[in-house]
């Protein structure tokens, strides 16, 4: 019997960031990421023989990866905060758009999980942020309706080692479909300051299509650190300085409460 994973995906695109101020700086890289239904793992793990989870393979996804980084299952951890913010799925998907382990490495920037209700309405996105200091924080927003989502917030865990605390995000972002788009703004208190965009299409997860994408990025986690301090020695190069780092927040999950909620 063949098993339907139709609601995972791989997407394959390129990541552009544009940094306007105080100086000019521009960069773009191809990359892959997956759109995983957390209800698909288990199928996922006995049908894409390269892919498996919570155990070493080619490609992998592992829950610890996310969130609090123990063995909490996903879907409740995420229900448990949608709780707190007063959203109930009741039973629909989620469905988290990230880059997988390869060869049992990964670094994820950042994850973004889809809360859907059971008629596939969209309730709400978890924008999960992880910098290269090993911190994690995690920005749950409710959904405006089902389409594209224009969605912001307090910056609250340090990122870049060359950008301030005192920063706002805004995000703009929808269900991924054909097409996969995750736009991010960064502004002080003088406008923008930097923009980041990942675009990418859809293919079906096999282990065919995987292994195509291992061949292009056999050291996907490498790729994206190496890139990332590479970028930053350039920063650096042209007069960028180093800000202080403040201790990440404590509570792991800052929920920003839609304008119908106060």
């Amino acid at each position: 019997m063949t098993v339907s994973v139709r609601n995972s995906a791989i997407y394959i695109g390129s990541v552009v960031h544009t940094r306007l101020r105080p100086v000019r700086h521009r960069l773009r890289y191809r990359m892959m990421t997956l759109l995983l239904d957390l209800d698909d793992l288990p199928k996922l793990d006995e049908t894409v023989g390269i892919f498996s989870v919570d155990r070493f393979n080619l490609f992998g996804f592992y829950g610890c990866d996310h969130l609090a980084g123990d063995d909490t299952p996903l879907r409740l951890q995420v229900e448990r905060e949608l709780g707190r913010a007063g959203i109930s799925l009741d039973g629909g998907a989620i469905r988290l758009l990230c880059m997988p382990r390869v060869l049992g490495m990964v670094f994820n920037p950042l994850s973004v999980f889809f809360c859907h209700g059971p008629d596939e309405g969209l309730r709400a996105v978890i924008y999960e942020v992880t910098n290269t200091f090993g911190e994690r924080h995690s920005y749950l927003i409710p959904a405006e309706g089902s389409g594209v989502q224009r969605q912001h917030c307090e910056k609250r865990l340090y990122v870049s080692p060359f950008m301030e605390m005192a920063m706002q995000y805004h995000f703009r972002v929808a269900p991924p479909a054909e097409r996969a788009v995750v736009a991010i703004e960064a502004h002080d208190g003088a406008g923008l300051m930097l923009s980041a965009c990942f675009a990418g299409r859809r293919q079906e997860l096999t282990s065919q299509n995987l292994l195509r994408l291992f061949l292009r990025y056999p050291l996907l986690a490498l790729q994206v650190l190496g890139g990332i301090h590479w970028e930053a020695l350039k920063l650096w190069r042209k007069g960028m300085r180093l800000q202080p780092r403040p201790a990440p927040p404590t509570d792991p999950m800052s929920i920003v409460y839609s304008r119908r909620q106060g």
